[in-house]
Order: C-alpha cells, then sequence, then structure tokens
C-alpha cells in the first residue's frame, strides 16, 4: 500500500479495502458501512482507531509504519512479507511497534491464519518475534532454524551478525 499523506486513517484504509476489491472508484462514490465498520475494526486490531479521522501527515512514522501494516491487511492475505518492520522507528519504540504488529495479525483476519515472513537486521527483533530463522551470505542459505539456534551459528555470527565468537581454549 502507498499513504495518500493528506487524507485521513480511515481514508487510507478504506481506499485499501477498495484497491484490494478491484474497485477504482474510491472517490466517486461513498462508503458501505460494512467496510467502514471493516476498517475500523482493523484500526481497532493495530490501535491505531484514535487516529482515525486525522490526516496522515500529522502522524509520527512508527504510527505510520502501523497503518501501512494495517492497510496491507485490508486485502486478507495468507502470506504478509514485511520488509524491515521497525526500521524509521525509534529504539525505545520497536519493541512496542512488533508487539502491536505480531498480535494484531494474531487476533486474524475473519479466523485466516496469516503467515508473516520479515527480513531485518535487529538481531533482537529476530530473537523475539520470529519462530523460523533463514539466514544467507554470498546467495546461499547458511543456517536454517529456531533463533537461538541460528544466531549462535559459527558463520551467521562471522558473516551476518558480525560478531565473532572466541575460539581461544577451544579444542581441535
Amino acid at each position: 500500500p502507498q499513504l495518500c499523506m493528506h487524507l485521513t486513517v480511515l481514508d487510507n484504509m478504506l481506499a485499501s479495502l477498495h484497491c484490494s476489491r478491484g474497485h477504482c472508484s474510491f472517490f466517486q462514490s461513498g462508503h458501505a458501512p460494512a467496510a467502514v465498520t471493516e476498517c475500523l475494526g482493523l484500526l481497532e486490531r493495530f490501535d491505531l482507531a484514535r487516529h482515525a479521522f486525522r490526516p496522515v501527515m500529522e502522524l509520527p512514522g512508527g504510527v505510520r509504519k502501523l497503518l501501512d501494516i494495517a492497510m496491507a491487511l485490508t486485502g486478507h492475505p495468507k502470506l504478509l512479507m514485511l520488509d524491515e518492520p521497525t526500521s524509521g522507528v525509534s529504539a525505545e519504540e520497536k519493541f512496542m511497534t512488533m508487539d502491536t504488529v505480531m498480535n494484531a495479525i494474531d487476533r486474524g483476519a475473519q479466523g485466516r491464519p496469516v503467515t508473516v515472513v520479515f527480513v531485518e537486521h535487529d538481531m533482537d527483533i529476530v530473537e523475539r518475534y520470529a519462530s523460523r530463522v533463514i539466514a544467507f551470505y554470498s546467495g546461499r542459505v547458511i543456517a536454517d532454524g529456531a533463533p537461538a539456534v541460528v544466531l549462535e551459528d559459527a558463520e551467521v555470527q562471522r558473516y551476518v551478525t558480525g560478531s565473532v565468537r572466541s575460539t581461544a581454549g577451544a579444542g581441535p
């Protein structure tokens, strides 16, 4: 989705909902009460309902990020791909942002499960929110598994996270 900065949060949601249903006449027609109710429900799941009638340009970056993800859910996807969902969000807000996203997605859309795939370079986020991690280096998978296992992998530490484990005292 693309945020329309001069529109309200609710209007952005309604535009996304209409587009996800193949309707291009968003500005030429009224909004069905069911569409407004659905969008307000999504905004509530993302703790954004209080911003429904504010122009997007007035919102801080973290709130815009949440709105962007909420808009993506208007199409009821089975798979949601997020590219660095906490980039641009302050260090103090990153966990709150991810908690909100993951809780909103866990509550599901009409009982349908949503698989979330995210690319993230913040290992604190990866460790806390991923159930499976696939680490790549130079075009190949170097580790695949549970976060605790993958993040302790020597190749991952060397090539991906930048940390190097000490081998002093290690046997042959």
